[in-house]
């Protein structure tokens, strides 16, 4: 794990994220979060709602800072994110490890077409080791667990309740904004079907800014810079409304990446913020390995679970 540690120092320095490797329940997801984030070369959105860089996407041999093709990086993320492999929808041709391009290219069509922000945040909580969660393709699963009580997140309002590290605001994809009250009555009613959603991961809410980040954000890991106000509260947090003007050249003012219908904050919960489980032995690993290994290298061990060993190119 010594690559994935050294990326989680480099973007906490670079990018404010927060979370020493270690810890509580709530830094490791930091951690995960933010050396993934600095593997794709720190995209960002600033707090304008701009994106202000990006330099890869999901579908592009472009290989990330650890030389892993963005596209074969997304594909291990289906892979680790515990929800068994191959996914569904995967074409039963398709290989996302070998050399055969054909093969290749089936892999990198479902990955392209299949949303897999969800896939994501379940990763990284497969990675931290965060008890009792529901891993899912579908951020609605996990948010529903959060309204229930079970689990290791619990709902709260976007608005009145401050963000802390390991938490995660959603927003609601539906062409209909909900709103927070919308949305609550809606989970009330014990909808059990699907629901489009977007959730980011809380990696920092230092110096009046809280740092977010969020898997397959255009196209990649990308983070996002939103206003924390005294209380430590969203400060006036960007609403999509059904009188929304369309963003174009002519208006300008109403391009904002920010702007979503916020309908969610989940909570760590404090039973779940567990301390780190027994250190590794010491040693160089690496998480995503490139084979043949090289002498002395061995596979890192995940706190949860591992997934199957891709086969050899």
């Amino acid at each position: 794990m010594l690559a994935s540690l050294a990326l989680a120092a480099r973007a906490q320095a670079s990018d404010g994220c927060a979370g020493a490797p270690g810890g509580d329940t709530a830094s490791r997801i930091a951690a995960v979060a933010c050396a993934e984030h600095a593997s794709w070369y720190s995209p960002f959105i600033d707090e304008a709602g701009r994106l202000a860089h990006l330099r890869v996407s999901e579908a592009e041999a472009l290989r990330l800072r650890d030389g892993t093709p963005a596209w074969r990086r997304v594909a291990a993320y289906w892979q680790g994110s515990g929800l068994g492999w191959p996914p569904d929808g995967l074409h039963a041709q398709a290989d996302c490890f070998g050399a055969a391009p054909e093969r290749n290219a089936l892999c990198r069509s479902f990955l392209v077409d299949t949303p897999w922000s969800a896939v994501f945040v379940s990763w990284v909580m497969a990675r931290a080791g965060v008890p009792g969660f529901a891993h899912s393709a579908r951020h609605v699963d996990y948010v529903r667990q959060a309204w229930r009580g079970v689990g290791p997140y619990r709902y709260a309002d976007p608005d009145a309740t401050p963000p802390a590290v390991g938490d995660l605001l959603c927003y609601s994809r539906m062409p209909a904004p909900f709103g927070v009250a919308g949305f609550r009555a809606w989970l009330a009613r014990g909808h059990d079907g699907p629901l489009a959603m977007h959730c980011d991961i809380v990696v920092s809410t230092a110096n009046a800014r809280a740092r977010l980040v969020g898997g397959n954000v255009l196209q990649g890991v990308t983070m996002r810079l939103l206003p924390l106000n005294a209380a430590g509260r969203f400060w006036n947090l960007p609403r999509r409304t059904g009188a929304d003007p369309e963003c174009s050249p002519a208006l300008p003012s109403a391009c904002n990446l920010h702007r979503h219908d916020w309908v969610a904050l989940l909570k760590l919960d404090a039973a779940a913020n567990l301390p780190a489980p027994p250190a590794t032995p010491p040693g160089p690993c690496c998480e995503i390995c490139h084979l043949p290994m090289p002498p002395g290298m061995r596979r890192c061990a995940a706190p949860a679970p591992p997934p199957a060993t891709p086969p050899a190119p």
